[in-house]
Order: structure tokens, then sequence, then C-alpha cells
């Protein structure tokens, strides 16, 4: 294995840990406008809308943890590559992959949650009165 092949995911994982620090910045937004537009009061609807995005935002603190060990764990294979420990260096680099996995796997899970926030909307939609 040759220094470049650990050098190949630098992008990927960058890219990985940017969308998911826009996904916990549009949360953080919503979080901050569900609070302002509800005031003191609680509707059921909110209640079940707030315990979603909890859980969404410990996902996503997961997600960029799992993402950052893969990011760490591929800069020491780098470096052990460079020193010319290669054993090390490819086991650095598959614990990293690992991470990555991991990441990705909380991610898919994150976005059925996501999908979950979008039901409970819609629920609440259909339960309107139609207008003729």
């Amino acid at each position: 294995m040759t220094l470049t092949t650990p050098g190949l995911l630098f992008p990927a994982i960058s890219l990985l840990l940017l969308a998911y620090t826009n996904r916990f910045l549009v949360l953080a937004q919503l979080i901050r406008e569900l609070n302002a537009r509800e005031g003191d009061t609680l509707r059921s609807l909110v209640v079940q809308q707030i315990n979603n995005l909890k859980k969404r935002i410990k996902l996503i603190r997961l997600m960029q943890a799992w993402g950052v060990f893969s990011f760490l764990l591929c800069t020491l294979s780098m470096f052990a590559l460079f020193i010319e420990v290669n054993l090390l260096g490819i086991i650095l680099f598959g614990a990293s992959l690992c991470c990555l996995i991991a990441s990705l796997i909380l991610s898919l899970y994150e976005i059925h949650i996501s999908c979950d926030a979008i039901e409970i909307e819609l629920n609440n939609i259909e339960k309107k009165p139609m207008q003729e």
C-alpha cells in the first residue's frame, strides 16, 4: 500500500463532515424556529417533533465523531506509511475504513428518522378538515 491510498479518502471524509455539519446547522435552525413559534405552550405534534429532533441531533453528533475518528486514523495511517511502518499503516487504514462505515450507517439511520419527522407532519396535515 502506498501513501496515496489513504490520501484518496481525505476529500471524501472532508465532504462527508461538511454534509454532517450542514445537517446539524439545519436542525439547529429548525429548533430555534420551533422554539420561537411555540412560545410557552406545546402542542402534542411539537412534542413528537422535539423527540425526533433530539434523536437526530444525537445521531449527527455520533456521525461526526465517527467521521473525525476516520479522518484521524487515515492521517495516522499516512504518517505510518510515510515513516515506512507499513503494517501499522495498513491496520490504521483498515480502522479508518471501519469508522467511516460506522459513520455512514449512522447517517443512513438518521435519514430514516428524518423521514419519520416528515411522516409526523403529513399525519398532522391529514387531520385537518378539507375545504371545498
